[in-house]
């Protein structure tokens, strides 16, 4: 029996930040010309040992992305090189890349996989029935074979190559899951630059195969865009990081430790409603260090935790910069004393080490609740700390100013229909049985069917005590406001006129009009950017407008394909609450984009 390690009995700011290599590409050109057609890669996952706690601690077991890498730095390359995140795409804008994923594990899963959910299910296994086994040992059926599915986060893709939940595949494809055309998949990069990034996506799962470490970054650059090009003013090199913030617990063995009795174990029997680590983890290293010199960075913040919110501050109060977004930059810079991220969300901030005296040593701090907002506080001593700066003795740079303008933003405005959808969870015995979208399972059928280069506006109503982080696949879009309602009025009402959810028939909308409390509140200046995941928070109808054509689009027309590829064919895309462990127990719900009016009510 594993024994659980003792956060406080982990060193702190031990080791060195790792900085993940990037990975090579194979370049292809166009027949009897100098013009590349392609970067292709061949990412495997895999099963490895990796040194994540400080050194003295045994090495933990985790799954990776693995591939021919280069050192940015040093130019040392790596033919097969393994880590937790994986290494980083370096894409530019308008040049394709195609990958050929890999999966090559051979064993069973090392975390709990609970059959009860609707989930790949690979064997097909019955539902099974109480009394359950313990974990470990589990049910082998569910253990093996594992089964994945890649998804670039924020990607503007086609549907087969977007990393659909049912489009798994296990080891060599020797099974693949209803939906699964292929595993090379195609990124056309055609959307603003920004940071995307990469992770599993199996249903029913993904919150396993996340944490045992499936993830990395994917940077999208435009080589037209002066802030992109080797002349601009934002950090380069050395001085632009990635940082993949992520919260786990560990055995004393260095196996990541997860809970293995759920909630309500009577009925799901591994599945608990978030899991929260009592450790922070960046880039793979438990609260790492890093040494900066006195002047200007650029971060490239990550929330790839399951379940845990961050509200990241410095100790000394130092402001920062934020640039950009999950979409692209902003249309302009925001001076920030603290950041709330959520699971799956990306900011991109610059950080002025350069009036901080040498020697100084800087903690990034994090005092958001778990659950968020109306959790528990976080430990100071531990999960209040996320990482360290150190501040070397060199000669101080100072940076040169922004621009007053970073990006232009079209307004969208909406030319199709308004939404109204639920977030609901589900009581059992001991707490939450699953939350659900719009009170349906996502085996439901599809409700959302949005027309191609329509403008949709989309009303959250969050009726539930968290905050949700709302994530729509193949679109960036807009928030417009946030406004609070009488919620438990709203949840009476909406109850009498649907039922107790799960529902068995269509969704029938409730106006929001006559619940709203004070007027909206409109975005702040660091979500006035293109979004493809939003905070929902609870008591509070949040409202998106999303368009369902590309991002570079100027205008856009009901029926209107302006995509390089038919958003209609294939599998269809997703929507989903980004707390890995809401999304693998049915809050997801599958949408499908189409090509011609519907005859009947959509």
């Amino acid at each position: 029996m594993s024994t659980p390690l003792d956060p406080n009995n982990i060193p702190k700011f031990l080791d060195e930040l790792v900085i993940p290599p990037v990975y090579e590409p194979t370049i292809v050109k166009k027949p009897f010309t100098n013009i590349v057609k392609s970067h292709d890669y061949r990412i495997s996952v895999s099963q490895f040992s990796q040194q994540i706690l400080p050194s003295g601690f045994p090495e933990t077991i985790v799954w990776g992305y693995g591939g021919k890498a280069k050192d940015p730095e040093t130019g040392e390359i790596m033919p097969d090189f393994r880590n937790t995140p994986g290494a980083t795409f370096e894409a530019l804008r308008g040049v394709p890349i195609n990958v050929q994923w890999e999966n090559n594990l051979g064993g069973p899963h090392l975390l709990p996989v609970d059959p009860t959910l609707h989930w790949a299910n690979p064997n097909k296994m019955g539902m099974p029935m109480p009394p359950f086994p313990v974990f470990p040992p589990g049910f082998p059926l569910a253990q093996a074979p594992v089964p994945i599915v890649p998804h670039l986060h924020g990607g503007e893709t086609e549907s087969a190559s977007d990393g659909h939940p049912e489009a798994w595949f296990t080891a060599g494809e020797a099974i693949t899951g209803p939906t699964f055309e292929k595993s090379r998949y195609h990124y056309g990069n055609t959307q603003e630059p920004t940071t995307l990034w990469y992770h599993d996506h199996a249903l029913g799962i993904t919150r396993l195969n996340v944490l045992m470490g499936l993830a990395g970054f994917y940077l999208l650059r435009d080589p037209h865009n002066p802030l992109d090009k080797h002349t601009s003013i934002l950090p380069q090199g050395k001085f632009e990081i990635p940082l993949a913030i992520q919260d786990r617990s560990f055995n004393t063995d260095g196996s990541f430790a997860f809970p293995d009795t759920g909630i309500n174990p009577d009925i799901h029997p591994y599945w608990m409603p978030e899991f929260f680590g009592d450790t922070i983890m960046v880039n793979g290293k438990v609260w790492p260090n890093l040494a900066v010199e006195p002047r200007q960075y650029r971060f490239r913040v990550l929330n790839g935790s399951n379940a845990r919110f961050y509200n990241l501050k410095f100790s000394n109060q130092m402001p920062f910069v934020q640039i950009g977004s999950d979409g692209g930059y902003l249309p302009k810079s925001v001076q920030l004393i603290s950041l709330l991220i959520a699971p799956g969300e990306r900011a991109d901030i610059l950080v002025d080490f350069s009036a901080v005296l040498p020697g100084s040593k800087l903690i990034l701090e994090n005092d958001a609740n778990a659950p968020f907002p109306t959790g528990d506080q976080p430990d100071p001593l531990t999960v209040g700390q996320i990482m360290q700066f150190t501040v070397l003795d060199k000669p101080a740079v100072t940076p040169p100013p922004l621009p007053q303008k970073l990006n232009t933003i079209p307004p969208l405005i909406v030319n199709s229909k308004k939404r109204t959808l639920v977030l609901f969870e589900v009581g059992g015995p001991n707490g939450p049985l699953e939350v659900l979208l719009d009170g349906q399972k996502w085996h439901s059928p599809i409700s959302e069917l949005p027309l191609v280069g329509s403008t949709e506006e989309w009303e959250i109503v969050n009726l539930t005590m968290d905050a949700h982080p709302i994530h729509l696949h193949l679109v960036q879009f807009r928030l417009e406001s946030r406004e609070a309602l009488l919620d438990m009025q709203y949840m009476d009402d909406w109850i009498a006129l649907n039922g107790m959810p799960p529902l068995n028939h269509p969704t029938k909308v409730l106006n929001t009009e006559h619940y709203l409390l004070d007027g909206p509140m409109y975005p702040l200046l660091n979500e006035q950017g293109w979004k493809d995941t939003i905070k929902a928070f609870p008591g509070e109808v949040t409202t998106i407008r999303v368009r369902f054509a590309p991002q570079n689009a100027r205008i856009s027309i009901p029926g209107m394909n302006l995509y390089p590829f038919d958003p209609s064919k294939g599998p269809g895309y997703v929507w989903h609450c980004h707390i890995l462990d809401h999304e693998d127990n049915d809050m997801m719900r599958p949408y499908k984009v189409r090509r011609t009016q519907l005859k009947r009510k959509d």
